[in-house]
């Protein structure tokens, strides 16, 4: 129903319930390639840093001191010299998240460091990818995404050579699972992305749903010199691989040579989504032909789609408006909204113990 997309009520319970529950992106291992990198990360009131310890280990902690609850680290990604120290009182952690000094501690009664050590967070390596979850009894990743893994490295062997390029940010004025729906489907693609529709054969343009992802995919592409952009062919000869996350990311691999890029959904308000679109090359280069392709994304099929998504939360908030139909054929064709059934679905059942 198009209340779900415009009430303030129900995106607070999408937030509890939903994206705070569920594993989140943050960045990828070579954002933080040497000891006291980090990045930071912020999801609603909830603040953290992934950091690159003296053994090489990642890990991820609570973005706050365990004196007075001050954010640590400010900045977005740097690298913290030898130790984590707090800008308010000067408590200082190691990258174990270790309390190491705190000045005048030693002129307490009974204080002990090992009381105040930072709150770790769960953390897995997915492809290269950093993945956080908040939730304690969460199931890890990858036995939640079992397959997701095996179809990613079967588009792009090399995923694990692949090194972060560029960052592309987009304040969207549209509810998060309105860009989610958009992506699950192609129904829109002819009348929508012309030039897209010139890059990838649509006839062999097959979306499959899977337990908690889907993947979208094209066996070959209809031409290497298409209105989106040119290119020559890659390790594996393919149209486009798409892939949904749940609950709000999504994996994109463009044919040519070797590329990976993600677009990630972070809800702000129940009507504002920022958009983040990383992309990974080799080396961290985008080649001429890399470039093309990142270009044609930001400048034109980005652009395309964020159209068409604020215009339908407009329209949701008509009294006109309550629902549609899914657009779902026997065949599961290019054409069909199945897709987007199975992102509602998972949605309704992360929320129905609530409603």
């Amino acid at each position: 129903p198009g209340w779900t997309y415009t009430s303030e009520a129900f995106f607070e319970l999408e937030k509890t319930e939903l994206i705070l529950k569920n594993w989140q992106l943050v960045c990828h291992l070579s954002n933080v390639p040497n000891s006291g990198d980090f990045f930071t990360f912020e999801i609603f009131n909830e603040r953290i840093f992934i950091i690159r310890d003296e053994d090489s280990n990642i890990k991820a902690f609570h973005n706050l001191c365990s004196h007075r609850g001050t954010k640590l680290i400010d900045e977005i990604s740097g690298n913290c010299n030898g130790k984590i120290t707090c800008p308010y009182h000067a408590w200082a952690f190691d990258f174990s998240g270790n309390l190491i000094s705190a000045r005048n501690s030693e002129n307490v009664t009974n204080f002990d460091k090992c009381d105040f050590s930072l709150k770790e967070v769960s953390l897995e390596i997915f492809c290269g990818l950093i993945m956080i979850n908040l939730d304690e009894k969460a199931i890890p990743f990858k036995k939640q995404f079992q397959g997701l893994e095996d179809e990613i490295r079967h588009y792009l062997p090399s995923v694990d050579s692949l090194e972060f390029a560029q960052r592309d940010t987009f304040d969207v004025a549209c509810n998060w699972k309105i860009l989610i729906d958009n992506f699950l489907e192609c129904y829109h693609c002819a009348p929508a992305h012309k030039d897209f529709v010139d890059l990838v054969d649509m006839d062999s343009y097959r979306t499959i749903t899977h337990k908690r992802y889907s993947s979208q995919c094209a066996s070959a592409p209809r031409t290497t010199n298409s209105n989106a952009y040119s290119f020559n062919p890659g390790e594996v000869d393919f149209g486009y691989a798409g892939f949904f996350v749940w609950p709000n990311f999504t994996i994109w691999i463009y044919p040519g040579e070797p590329n990976l890029s993600v677009l990630q959904m972070n809800p702000e308000s129940e009507q504002r989504t920022i958009e983040f679109q990383d992309w990974f090359t080799l080396g961290g280069v985008l080649t001429p032909q890399l470039a093309e392709a990142a270009a044609y994304q930001k400048d034109v099929l980005q652009p395309e789609d964020i159209a068409s998504c604020e215009s339908v939360q407009r329209g949701l908030k008509s009294k006109a408006y309550n629902q549609g139909r899914f657009i779902v054929d026997d065949g599961k064709t290019e054409l069909s909204e199945h897709a987007v059934h199975h992102f509602q679905r998972m949605v309704f059942e992360a929320l129905k113990a609530k409603l």
